[in-house]
């Protein structure tokens, strides 16, 4: 089998329904498998995967809330795949990103130029639910210097500006939401390091890479929609975690002076102390005018809509309108490419039964999810 893809899922049922729906388009004509590992959720996650997808994916149903990195590693040991991807479910991918991961990863010198590089990890530019760059596709190594400007405001050394953002490259660290490699490097890198539950793992084994000899690289023209979130809360136990991992990455991997480590850990205490006293935006916004972007001219929704073909959308008047992309009658790329053109408007995506749509509006919120 030529590729394994891996979704870990917690509580994302209807942004899940979605991923899988752009994977399974997207891996039409590669030998591919989709393996779901559902970390012990509590809404309709396998109730949907079992009358929506039956015998279209792999479903491994954990009995506890493993994390991010365990929940990872233990699918990909099941994994057939030469090669894997780790992917979030509040992801939609384009028809194509697989096919150009494989095609890239037999000819990565062509890059660079150079023989045969050791190939690590691949990813690719992520965008949020309104078309928006999430600068955070390629980083540089986070050294505590660069995570302490990054913490005061200063992401110059954060972000990995040397690669553009529409362009391919060699990058440090890529973001775990899309991480695409050969099994064998992920397992030579020892997968996930399992102290991370959440957050700072993916920093981790693209570091872990690179020590090992690897190259990662970034994919700017392969474009992933990532709507962020869907499967946490950002409360103190979130801000714990997230700077908590920053504090286990140092410890890990730099040589800190015990007045280094100290000034190191009163600022991630003071960061979980402070944040949460800040207003997170995760209500949805009211929506305006809907456009119902469809090829289906029998489509019927109990919802105020007006219907338009994509040719069309470029004629509408933007403004504070939101368009609900028909996935079913239309490629995911067309959309990208059309949210990455307008970016900041509004978008919704019509499930491919036509039973609810979903999107957000900002990569700090939660999105929305609405039954028609």
């Amino acid at each position: 089998m030529k590729l394994s893809i891996i979704i870990l899922n917690y509580n994302a049922a209807a942004f899940l329904e979605l991923c899988i729906y752009s994977v399974l388009r997207a891996t039409r004509n590669i030998d591919a498998e989709v393996i779901v590992a559902d970390n012990n959720s509590t809404d309709s996650s396998l109730q949907m995967l079992h009358f929506v997808f039956r015998d279209q994916v792999q479903v491994i149903a954990h009995e506890e809330n493993y994390g991010f990195s365990k929940g990872n590693n233990l699918a990909v040991a099941q994994a057939k795949g030469e090669f894997i991807c780790i992917l979030n479910p509040d992801t939609i991918v384009g028809e194509e990103v697989f096919e150009e991961c494989l095609s890239f990863a037999r000819r990565p010198e062509l890059v660079e130029g150079k023989a045969q590089p050791q190939l690590g990890f691949l990813g690719t530019q992520l965008i949020d639910g309104t078309g928006k760059f999430l600068p955070e596709s390629k980083r540089h190594i986070p050294t505590p210097k660069v995570a302490r400007q990054k913490m005061l405001g200063n992401d110059r050394n954060y972000y990995y500006k040397e690669v553009g953002q529409n362009d391919r490259g060699k990058v440090d660290i890529l973001v775990g939401a899309f991480m695409f490699c050969k099994k064998e490097v992920y397992e030579d890198c020892g997968g996930f390091d399992e102290r991370y539950f959440m957050y700072g793992e993916d920093i981790d084994l693209s570091y872990t890479a690179l020590q090992k000899g690897y190259k990662n690289y970034y994919l700017g023209d392969q474009k992933v929609i990532h709507f962020k979130g869907e499967s946490t809360i950002k409360d103190k136990i979130y801000l714990e975690r997230f700077y908590g991992a920053m504090g286990l990455f140092y410890e890990k991997y730099f040589k800190q002076s015990a007045l280094e480590k100290k000034a190191i850990d009163l600022m991630i205490k003071g960061m979980v102390a402070v944040k949460p006293k800040q207003k997170l935006a995760n209500k949805a916004k009211e929506l305006n005018y809907l456009y119902l972007v469809t090829e289906d001219k029998d489509l019927d929704l109990p919802l105020k809509i007006e219907r338009v073909k994509h040719a069309e959308v470029w004629d509408c008047p933007f403004g504070d309108s939101t368009f609900l992309w028909d996935i079913k009658t239309l490629t995911i790329q067309e959309i990208i490419g059309f949210m990455v053109q307008t970016e900041d408007l509004k978008h919704r995506f019509l499930s491919p039964n036509r039973d609810f749509y979903i999107g957000s509006d900002s990569s700090a919120s939660r999105g929305e999810i609405k039954y028609v």
